[in-house]
């Protein structure tokens, strides 16, 4: 048996320092250039805070590295408890921050509770998962599984964080196929999402994507109750959808939605379609090799908002051009790669699903932001992984990569605990 630290994958540790020096230096030209004496002065400070941040997330890396896994186990009750307290509490007496009310203040030291409570969620399903008697046989254990990303999806969308929200719940149908559950039940989770997405570009081929899906499913499994359940969650979602845009999502919310699939309409120009168009103006002028480094006319003019944290890769498109953005994704994708591996190599379920969780966060907010980014989904407010400033986010990645790191180097001192 080799000792564990023999066994760390250090090239995800050189991927995840890549990561963020590429960070640091986006952040800096975002705040450091021709257009900082625009900028609110806690903003100019964001590169110095993230500079803070990382040093303290080297250390929650190395700390998250010399956990035991048997004391991790133990923990994963306290740590769901934990992330659901911190959530009820920024509910009750949190502070707003960019119109979401998730953070605690503790004196002068703020966190956001819905990112950091992603680490529980992960660890705690990761638990009810790896419990199974059979794997791939236990709907209890689904179920429970389902109503734990869910409790927290729900409150944190009474903060007004739909972004996190999406996260926990795309969570759901990633940790169940990981889970070894059957692939039609993974199938009918992520239908409502294709026909929600259709529904807000054109609902008449979301209705015919509901037809389609019955069909296709009949034919491939010849069952007809299988079929007409996921047609008709197709076309329940549609209908849910277009009820919410009229009358459950607040105007704000409409147009963020709305937007992207046409953001220079008369009703969204001015508003956050102008922020779209300036997003994918500033991508597009940065052509193959970019404008250079604090070169670029859209960043340092300041046409985008929140360009130190949701729109960071438009700063990036702009000054570093295709082939920067090139390498930033093939970075993620080796990331995200290495840790798919890293977790079907680790025999043991709980260890492989934590690994799993982790990586299915880095690519749901690597999609969804830069789809956000380009245009191509709307805009709901959600960090690049390692990328964007914020110090809640960079911590709770960086947990999530060190207990990966952890469980993959400790994967041949796994014992049946349960």
């Amino acid at each position: 048996m080799r000792t564990w630290y023999r066994n760390l994958d250090w090239l995800v540790v050189v991927v995840w320092l890549a990561l963020c020096g590429v960070g640091l230096i986006a952040i800096y030209s975002t705040t450091y250039g021709s257009s900082q004496e625009f900028l609110l002065t806690s903003v100019q400070r964001n590169f110095d805070r993230q500079l803070l941040w990382l040093c303290i997330c080297g250390l929650a890396l190395v700390v998250s590295l010399l956990i035991p896994v048997r004391l991790l186990i133990q923990l994963a009750p306290v740590l769901y408890g934990a992330s659901i307290v911190l959530i009820l509490a920024a509910l009750a007496i949190g502070r707003e921050v960019g119109g979401a009310q998730a953070w605690v203040y503790i004196g002068p030291f703020g966190f956001q509770s819905s990112e950091l409570a992603k680490v529980g969620a992960i660890v705690m399903v990761a638990l009810i998962l790896a419990k199974k008697p059979v794997r791939g046989s236990d709907a209890l254990s689904a179920l429970s599984a389902i109503g734990l990303l869910l409790l927290p999806a729900a409150l944190i969308m009474l903060q007004n964080d739909d972004g996190t929200a999406l996260v926990f719940i795309s969570l759901i149908p990633l940790l169940l196929f990981w889970g070894s559950f059957p692939m039609t039940i993974v199938l009918l989770m992520v239908i409502p999402a294709i026909a929600g997405y259709m529904t807000v570009l054109h609902w008449p081929t979301a209705l015919g994507f509901a037809v389609v899906i019955t069909g296709v499913l009949y034919v491939s499994t010849r069952n007809m109750q299988l079929a007409i359940l996921a047609g008709s969650i197709a076309g329940g979602t549609v209908g849910f959808t277009a009820f919410a845009l009229h009358r459950i999502l607040r105007p704000h919310q409409v147009q963020r939605i709305l937007a992207f699939a046409n953001p220079e309409a008369d009703e969204f120009r001015s508003g956050v379609g102008f922020h779209l168009i300036q997003s994918k103006t500033a991508i597009g002028s940065g052509g193959l090799f970019g404008q250079g480094f604090m070169e670029g006319s859209q960043t340092q003019g300041r046409y985008i908002p929140e360009q130190s944290t949701d729109f960071i890769f438009s700063a990036i498109g702009e000054e570093w051009g295709f082939v920067g953005s090139l390498l930033v994704l093939l970075l993620f994708g080796l990331l995200i790669i290495r840790l798919l591996r890293m977790a079907a190599r680790t025999h043991h379920p709980f260890g492989s699903l934590v690994i799993a969780g982790a990586a299915s966060v880095f690519f749901v907010h690597v999609c969804v932001n830069i789809g956000m980014v380009l245009g191509l989904l709307p805009v709901i407010g959600i960090p690049l992984p390692f990328l964007s400033y914020g110090g809640s986010a960079l911590l709770t990645n960086s947990v999530l990569l060190g207990l990966s790191l952890n469980m993959y180097a400790r994967r041949d001192e796994f014992s049946m605990y349960f």
